[in-house]
């Protein structure tokens, strides 16, 4: 079928949920590449859908109405009227875009045939792709190419007797407006750093992270607390951190950990007096700063009780003018490893969500851990953040003990480091061991 006079139908290329046997083989494939499966293959370009105004031509009921294909959670879907063909349902992007990719999520209900369309103004549809074979299970169009404010799945045919049903449509592209590329950078990452023991010891492991973080040569160097064991003292910082991980202490953008507080001369002086204004760039042990289209935000764990530090973090993030948003600090929500979950975090990360932050760093389980997208309560979802425990820069290992839901990867007893690579729109990432090699690498995540 053409639609208003235009071209034979296009032919993006499409992954399809078609049968047993092939779902049996992706999730063989899933599972081999341990990636988060709605996100694994996302493209360059980001998400921009989510969360933009719906409308459909009907709703089944109140509560399965066309916002819930855009909220991000594949719990919730829309449907239509039952047994009336045709039935559509679009979002308004909120400004011209260039349309890349389109993901459908089908409930039972799904299309026989279906068009995904694209319009300027909302009234003449211009055709990006048709199916007339459709099966349910997940449509995931790539390459390609329509420029257009509204996009609609259009359902011409219905592949059963009830409605069509969608758990989620996600548009991938470019918006008209949105802010230059100014180029990618690499950072370096890691937490639980410089035990008490030098190059001489062969066992000494934070010579050797520190050799390779400097190797890899990033813009800058993260670290999420617990640099110095065991009470962090100003001599301790000096005598070990300082010959190792003070190589590139001018690049270095650290946060402090439970043992920066155990100083004998007080919580955090050996931290302050070693870091300076590097660790309290803004006065405070907290503070915000931005690289290309990021915002990263360094926190102190040690005082997520504390009202001071959760108030300028809602004002930080009520300033920040960068579409994409990383957070670090000590203490992790999620973690498989001996210090398990550690709730203090849930009022930040419940900030951080509703800020549309993209991934937030961590240490303090001394072992590499990552998890698929997750909302505070730990409910995986695409528009969820994205947590990473490096806690692997020269401290004692920890086991694995309790493996929490939504963990990917777990790597305990190999030192190494992270090798963060942003985009303007996205993110990824390789553990890199002191060998050099890369023991795990992580999907590549769009940013919200």
């Amino acid at each position: 079928m053409h639609l208003n006079g235009s071209a034979p139908p296009l032919t993006p290329a499409r992954r399809r949920t078609v049968g047993v046997v092939i779902a049996a083989v992706l999730l063989l494939v899933g599972s081999l590449l341990l990636a988060y499966p709605d996100r694994a293959d996302a493209a360059a370009d980001p998400l921009i859908s989510h969360g933009k105004p719906a409308t459909a031509s009907s709703s089944e009921a109140s509560g399965l109405g066309p916002q819930n294909a855009f909220d991000g959670d594949p719990a919730t879907r829309w449907a239509s009227a039952e047994g009336e063909d045709p039935q559509w349902i679009r979002v308004d992007l909120g400004a011209t875009a260039n349309v890349t990719r389109v993901a459908l999520s089908w409930e039972a209900a799904y299309a026989k045939a279906y068009r995904i369309e694209i319009s300027a103004d909302g009234t003449t549809w211009t055709r990006l792709a048709d199916e007339t074979a459709g099966n349910g299970g997940t449509d995931d169009w790539s390459a390609l190419s329509g420029k257009g404010r509204y996009l609609r799945v259009y359902g011409i045919a219905r592949g059963t007797a009830y409605g069509y049903s969608l758990h989620e449509v996600e548009v991938y592209g470019i918006l008209d407006g949105a802010p230059p590329q100014t180029g990618a950078f690499t950072v370096v990452a890691a937490g639980d750093i410089a035990a008490q023991c030098t190059a001489s010891d062969s066992d000494c492991a934070h010579p050797k992270t520190a050799a390779l973080a400097q190797k890899l040569n990033p813009k800058f160097y993260l670290t999420m607390g617990d640099s110095q064991y065991d009470d962090a003292r100003i001599a301790d910082f000096r005598a070990y951190y300082d010959k190792t991980w003070g190589a590139f202490k001018d690049k270095t953008h650290p946060v402090p950990g439970n043992h920066e507080t155990y100083d004998p001369a007080g919580s955090l002086v050996g931290y302050k007096t070693y870091f300076g204004a590097i660790a309290y760039p803004q006065g405070k042990s907290y503070y915000s700063f931005d690289e290309g289209n990021w915002h990263f935000i360094a926190l102190d764990s040690n005082s997520f009780d504390q009202s001071a530090q959760i108030d300028w973090l809602k004002a930080d993030l009520a300033r920040n003018s960068k579409a994409c948003i990383a957070a670090y600090w000590h203490h992790p929500l999620y973690s498989s490893g001996g210090h398990g979950n550690d709730p203090v975090s849930r009022p930040v990360w419940k900030i951080l969500y509703g800020a549309k932050a993209d991934l937030v760093l961590n240490g303090h389980d001394h072992h590499y851990e990552r998890f698929a997208p997750q909302s505070p309560d730990g409910k995986a979802t695409a528009d969820g953040i994205t947590e990473i425990v490096g806690g692997m820069g020269g401290a004692e290992p920890y086991p694995i003990e309790n493996v929490q839901p939504n963990s990917q990867k777990r790597i305990s007893g190999q030192y190494g480091v992270l090798k963060m690579d942003f985009t303007d729109s996205g993110y990824s990432w390789s553990y890199v061991g002191t060998d050099g090699k890369a023991k795990d690498t992580s999907p590549k995540y769009a940013c919200h």
